[in-house]
């Protein structure tokens, strides 16, 4: 019987901020579709809980628990996987923070920490996880997050918005150097996802109509509708899709 080209059996996927939200719904989503994963947070407590949530679903899931902008912690937990035999075919960077300001009231410590996070971090654990898959031969999968603002700019999140065109421009740099590794990169691009971090926006009523108002689909997408692109991205079926970024915003920039 063929095999179907979006199954992950066999493959171990890596994924940053995954202790809730759209991380967890990425998990969830690689791991239905065959493939072990590895859960990431900087919470042990947090982290535990969230890989027991898919372990009592039947799922090859454990934790590694790092903080994405610490250089050392990083390699440090990539070479525990290491001596375990544990080998990162997927990556999805997903860690990420938001913080709203004006920027003529904006600290650069703010501006740095969003940046280390969105940014900086991806290419850390990229760089890492890439390294080994050079070294092996095999090929793999990274998948960046970017946002909509890796397209659009909004006032007050200037840092996120910056951190998200900076994913785009990253993950074509990824492809142009780690293509001719069998080393796919691209990244995914959510719109207006109903998560904890947006639910302050969701509870404001100008905000959410605008939202709703302003998008095609007249809605809020739900973390869950993510993860068919993330297989696919994960899969062989993209083994010539590289340096690309696919929106999921129910049409938010169709109409801009």
């Amino acid at each position: 019987m063929k095999t179907s080209p979006f199954d992950l059996s066999g493959r171990t996927a890596l994924i940053t901020g995954s202790i809730r939200g759209i991380g967890f719904a990425f998990a969830q989503g690689l791991a239905e579709a065959g493939a072990r994963v590895i859960l990431n947070g900087r919470n042990e407590e947090s982290l535990a809980a969230a890989v027991t949530r898919l372990t009592d679903l039947g799922h090859a899931a454990e934790g590694s628990l790092f903080d994405v902008v610490d250089e050392a912690a990083v390699a440090a937990a990539f070479s525990a996987l290491d001596e375990r035999g544990i080998a990162v075919d997927i990556l999805i960077n997903n860690a990420g923070i938001q913080f709203r300001k004006p920027m003529v009231d904006l600290a650069l410590a703010d501006w740095q920490r969003v940046i280390d996070t969105n940014l900086t971090g991806a290419f850390i654990v990229a760089r890492e996880a890439a390294r080994r898959m050079i070294a092996r031969g095999t090929g793999g999968k990274i998948i960046n997050i970017g946002s909509l603002t890796s397209e659009a700019a909004r006032a007050t999140v200037a840092p996120y918005t910056a951190a998200k065109g900076g994913i785009k421009m990253l993950t074509r740099a990824m492809a142009a150097e780690w293509a001719r590794f069998d080393i796919q990169a691209n990244a995914i691009g959510p719109g207006y996802i109903a998560t904890d971090m947006n639910a302050a926006l969701i509870q404001d009523a100008a905000f959410d109509a605008w939202v709703k108002n302003s998008n095609p689909a007249q809605r809020w997408g739900q973390p869950e509708e993510l993860t068919g692109t993330a297989v696919y991205l994960a899969s062989s079926a993209s083994n010539y899709v590289n340096g690309q970024i696919i929106y999921v915003d129910g049409g938010w920039l169709a109409v801009l």
